[in-house]
């Protein structure tokens, strides 16, 4: 069974209260980062923590912000909604929450939220899965050539190699920046990258950073080693991996 990492977005004292008990009792299945009063204090906390589900009070001002949640660039929370008013659970259909809560909550109906959130991300990853298998099964045909297949949060897409400038760890995910401008997140992380690029003009220069030397324009030594790429941007090169780049492009 997995823990599911949620963070509470609840005004009302005794609601925020419940679910932080609940979480104590049930911390096989429930790890409650925080709780804060709304979407617009705790967006930042979202953005760094990036849970898998938010318990979420359907009140007018959470509602009409919810779209900053779902723009983020990662993949978007589950939902449970929670209200007194019954008539918010079709608010909660139109949200595509996993469920709806009526307040006040009892652990009973908290359990059966749950466990409907586990089985949802449960079979997202099953799917998940066999898409990168798809991904595999491209990148093995194209081993060599001029696209790569990566799995974005709602598609699988080809990029040119030759158009990466580099690769950067978010967390689990990796983000490609592009000539164009353009940011791709995938759902894999940049380990799994740095295996299928190294064949190419690509360098592992960071714990975060995988670059194409094709777009670097200049390496500063000055207070420490940094490329600048075609785009102006600049990237640190980590000490213990300075002398084996220098090899790599054998300066």
């Amino acid at each position: 069974m997995r823990i599911v990492n949620a963070i509470v977005i609840e005004n009302d004292i005794e609601t925020a209260q419940i679910l932080n008990k609940f979480g104590e009792d049930n911390s096989l299945i429930l790890n409650i980062i925080k709780t804060v009063e709304d979407i617009a204090s705790g967006l930042e906390l979202i953005k760094l923590h990036k849970p898998e589900l938010l318990f979420l009070n359907a009140n007018s001002e959470n509602l009409s912000n919810l779209k900053r949640i779902t723009d983020l660039d990662f993949n978007t929370p589950k939902f449970i909604l929670m209200s007194e008013d019954p008539q918010k659970a079709y608010d909660a259909f139109k949200c595509n929450a996993v469920d709806f809560l009526l307040k006040p909550l009892d652990f009973n109906t908290i359990i059966i939220s749950i466990y409907k959130v586990i089985k949802t991300i449960e079979m997202e990853i099953s799917f998940q899965n066999q898409k990168l298998q798809q991904i595999d099964s491209i990148n093995a045909q194209h081993k060599n050539n001029e696209y790569i297949a990566v799995a974005s949060i709602d598609k699988i897409e080809l990029l040119k190699i030759e158009d990466i400038i580099f690769c950067k760890a978010e967390g689990k995910y990796t983000e490609f920046m592009l000539t164009s401008g353009t940011k791709v997140l995938s759902s894999r992380n940049l380990g799994e990258y740095n295996g299928i690029l190294s064949e190419n003009f690509f360098f592992r220069i960071h714990h975060s950073y995988i670059i194409n030397i094709k777009h670097v324009v200049k390496i500063s030594k000055k207070e420490g080693f940094y490329c600048e790429f075609t785009n102006g941007m600049t990237l640190p090169i980590a000490k213990r991996r300075q002398e084996e780049f220098i090899k790599f492009i054998k300066l």
